[in-house]
């Protein structure tokens, strides 16, 4: 597979941050080309598909990074823990943004009717995630079943907690649902031992 170009790559990743704070139509290849400080032209050589293929494949980007936070954060610690994991990292983001900052995969999910190939490659990104999530917990014992649903959960959650966060532009509504699941994901993982008794 070709490597991309840094300049691709820096636009991509760019897209990504610009997203997060101003939306999918928020944000214009000007911001972008400002941002990545790419030359003008050289977007629309690597995006021919316009807005539309930069937004898929920022989005894409950005689901692969988070997959790859969720591995890193289950493969260092239990579950339980990994859901601190995800508490210090989001709430690093929101103060560091000075709340402004939210889940790319989010703001691509919202362009809905506007962008559907866009919505679609925030479902997959979505999707990625669930699986992880519960893959851990199946490997823990959790029922294929009962992993899903805490998985579907956890996302739900995690994510309504950083709106919920942005609005009121406190960590306290993220610090209150990680305690939360934090207990939900305990239990989940004690369910195949008490059964086993």
């Amino acid at each position: 597979m070709p490597r991309r170009s840094d300049a691709r790559q820096k636009m991509i990743e760019s897209a990504a941050v610009l997203f997060r704070e101003r939306g999918v139509q928020g944000t214009s290849f000007a911001d972008v080309i400002e941002h990545s400080g790419a030359p003008r032209g050289s977007i629309y050589h690597h995006f021919q598909g316009g807005k539309t293929q930069l937004a898929e494949e920022a989005t894409q980007w950005a689901g692969e990074f988070i997959v790859a936070g969720t591995v890193a954060a289950l493969a260092e610690r239990d579950p339980v823990a990994a859901v601190d994991s995800f508490r210090r990292w989001w709430t690093k983001v929101l103060r560091g943004s000075d709340f402004s900052a939210g889940c790319v995969v989010v703001a691509a999910a919202l362009e809905g009717e506007r962008e559907p190939t866009v919505r679609d490659a925030a479902a997959r990104a979505f999707g990625d995630w669930e699986r992880v999530l519960a893959a851990a917990f199946r490997q823990r014992g959790v029922p294929a079943a009962r992993s899903r649903s805490v998985a579907t959960l956890l996302i739900a959650a995690i994510e309504g907690a950083v709106i919920l966060s942005r609005a009121q532009r406190s960590t306290a509504p993220l610090e209150r649902v990680a305690r939360e699941l934090e207990g939900v994901v305990a239990g989940a993982l004690d369910e195949p031992a008490v059964a086993a008794r």
